[in-house]
C-alpha cells in the first residue's frame, strides 16, 4: 500500500509538470503563483495515508489507485443543459448554475452581475475581470499549506463558481449548483467555488452531486466561504452518485461578528465519499448549526471530518451528524472542537449517532473537544447500535409488519436533521430520496435517461 501510495503522488506530480504551462495560462498570475506553491507544499506532504489520523479510516489510496485522465480544459458540449439534467423537484425556486467536468458551464455569459451589484458565475472569468476582489478571498481560507488534498486541488483547479454578495444585499432565490462528471472514460476533477457575503448580507446555496456518465470518477473539490459582519447563510449539499464515484469535498467557512450559518450534508449514494468541513467563528456573537446525515450500503464508504474552530468568545456551534450502514459498507465521524484560550462563554455541542443494519457495516466515530478557556459550556457525544428490539417488538405487536416497522424507526431516526433543511419543496423531496435510500432503491433525484443505479464498482 505504501508503494502505491508513492506512486500515486509521483504520478500526480508528473501531470503537474506535463500541464504546466496549461494550467498557469488559465489563471491571471496571483492564482498561478499559488499553484507552484501549493504543488511544492503536495510534493512534500503527499496523499494522507492511515498514519494520519484524521484518514485512519479512510484509505485514499484506494480512490486514488486508478491511472485517471486529467480534466484541465473546458468539454467541448453543444447543448443546453435541460437536455442532460433537469432537476425535478417540484416547486423548487432557485437559480441553476452548472459545473460540468469541473468547469462553469454557460451557454451564454459566464459571469453575470446584477442591478444590485451580486455577481455570479465563473470562477475564472471572475479572477480575471475582478482580479483584486477574488485575490483578497482566493486561498485565503482553504489551507494549501497543511493540507495536501487542498494544496492538489489548488495546484490543479482552475474553474468553479464564483458568488459575490456586496454589504446590505439579499441573493433572494436560492442558487441551486449541479456539479456533473460526464466524459467518456475514468477521470479526475478538480474545481473551485468561491462565496463571498460581505456584511450584512443574505443568501442561501444548494450543491448537488451527481454523476452522468459510468465511468470511474474521482472528484476533489474545494470550497471557499467568506461570512461577513451579520451575514446569514445557508449552505447544504446533497450528494448522490454512482458506485464508480470517488468523492472528496474540502469545504472552509470563515465566519465574522454575529454571523450565523448553518450547513446540511447529505450522502445519499456514491462509491466512496469523504467530506472534509472547517468552520472558523472568527467574531464575538457568532452561531453555527451543522447537520449531517449519510447511507451506506453494499460496500460504500462515507467519511465526515468536521473542524469548528472556536477563535473568538461569545459564539455558539452545534454539530449533529446521523448515519445508516447496512451490508458492508464502512462509515466515519471525526468530530473536533478547539476552544481558543480567549473564547470565553462558547456553547459548543457535538452529537454523532449511528444505526448499523447488518453484522458486516462498520462504524468508527471520533467525538473531540480541545478547550482552552474555562468559562464555557461544551459537550460530545455518539452512539452506534443497531435498531431496538423491544421498539421492534412493539410495532409488531400492534399489527405493523416487520419491514414497515423498520422503516417507521429509522424515518424517525433520520427527521431530526432532514427537519432542518430551509426550503419546504427540497425537505419534501430528500424525504422521498431517503424513504427510496431506507427501501433499498437507489435514490437518483435527477431526471437523467441513465440506469446508474445499476454500475457495479470497477
Amino acid at each position: 500500500m505504501m508503494q502505491d501510495v508513492i506512486e500515486i503522488n509521483k504520478f500526480l506530480e508528473t501531470q503537474f509538470k506535463l500541464n504546466e504551462d496549461i494550467l498557469l495560462s488559465a489563471s491571471p498570475g496571483f492564482i498561478g503563483n499559488l499553484r507552484k506553491e501549493a504543488i511544492h507544499n503536495f510534493i512534500g506532504m503527499g496523499l494522507p495515508d492511515r498514519k494520519d489520523e484524521a484518514y485512519k479510516y479512510t484509505p485514499l489510496a484506494n480512490a486514488f489507485g486508478t491511472q485517471y485522465s486529467m480534466q484541465l480544459m473546458p468539454s467541448k458540449i453543444n447543448l443546453n443543459i435541460e437536455d442532460i439534467f433537469t432537476c425535478d423537484v417540484p416547486n423548487l425556486k432557485t437559480r441553476l448554475e452548472v459545473i460540468l467536468n469541473g468547469f462553469y458551464f454557460s451557454s451564454d455569459n459566464s459571469l453575470l452581475k446584477l442591478e444590485n451589484g451580486i455577481i455570479i458565475g465563473s470562477l475564472a472569468e471572475a479572477s480575471r475581470k475582478y482580479p483584486d476582489l477574488v485575490g483578497q478571498y482566493y486561498s485565503k481560507m482553504a489551507d494549501h499549506v497543511n493540507s495536501s488534498l487542498v494544496a492538489l486541488n489548488t495546484a490543479f483547479a482552475t474553474d468553479g463558481l464564483f458568488v459575490y454578495l456586496p454589504k446590505d444585499s439579499e441573493l433572494g432565490n436560492p442558487i441551486q449548483v449541479v456539479n456533473l462528471p460526464m466524459t467518456g472514460l475514468d477521470t479526475m476533477l478538480h474545481y473551485r467555488n468561491l462565496f463571498i457575503l460581505e456584511d450584512n448580507s443574505r443568501g442561501e446555496i444548494i450543491v448537488c452531486d451527481h454523476t452522468l456518465s459510468p465511468f470511474r470518477f474521482l472528484t476533489n473539490s474545494v470550497t471557499e466561504v467568506y461570512a461577513g459582519k451579520n451575514t446569514n447563510f445557508y449552505f447544504s449539499r446533497v450528494q448522490n452518485e454512482h458506485l464508480n464515484s470517488n468523492l472528496i469535498t474540502n469545504l472552509y467557512i470563515n465566519q465574522e461578528a454575529g454571523s450565523h450559518i448553518t450547513t446540511n450534508n447529505i450522502s445519499l449514494h456514491g462509491g466512496f465519499t469523504r467530506n472534509n468541513i472547517n468552520i472558523t467563528l472568527n467574531g464575538e456573537g457568532c452561531e453555527n448549526s451543522s447537520y449531517g446525515l449519510f447511507f451506506g450500503d453494499r460496500e460504500q464508504h462515507v467519511d465526515n471530518y468536521l473542524f469548528i474552530d472556536h477563535a473568538k468568545p461569545n459564539c455558539f456551534s452545534r454539530q449533529l451528524f446521523k448515519g445508516i450502514l447496512d451490508d458492508k459498507a464502512t462509515g466515519a465521524f471525526n468530530g473536533r472542537i478547539l476552544v481558543r484560550k480567549d473564547a470565553q462563554k462558547t456553547n459548543a455541542f457535538q452529537t454523532n449517532n449511528n444505526i448499523l443494519l447488518s453484522d458486516n457495516a462498520k462504524m468508527n466515530s471520533k467525538p473531540q473537544l480541545e478547550i482552552y478557556a474555562d468559562d464555557v459550556k461544551c459537550s460530545h457525544g455518539a452512539t452506534t447500535g443497531q435498531l431496538d428490539e423491544n421498539a421492534l417488538f412493539y410495532l409488531q405487536s400492534r399489527g405493523i409488519p416487520l419491514s414497515e416497522a423498520r422503516l417507521l424507526m429509522l424515518t424517525a431516526f433520520v427527521y431530526e436533521v432532514i427537519d432542518k433543511i430551509n426550503i419546504i419543496p427540497l425537505k419534501d423531496r430528500i424525504s422521498h430520496l431517503v424513504g427510496k435510500r431506507l427501501r433499498g432503491e437507489f435514490s437518483r433525484c435527477n431526471n437523467c435517461s441513465m440506469n446508474c443505479g445499476q454500475i457495479q464498482t470497477a
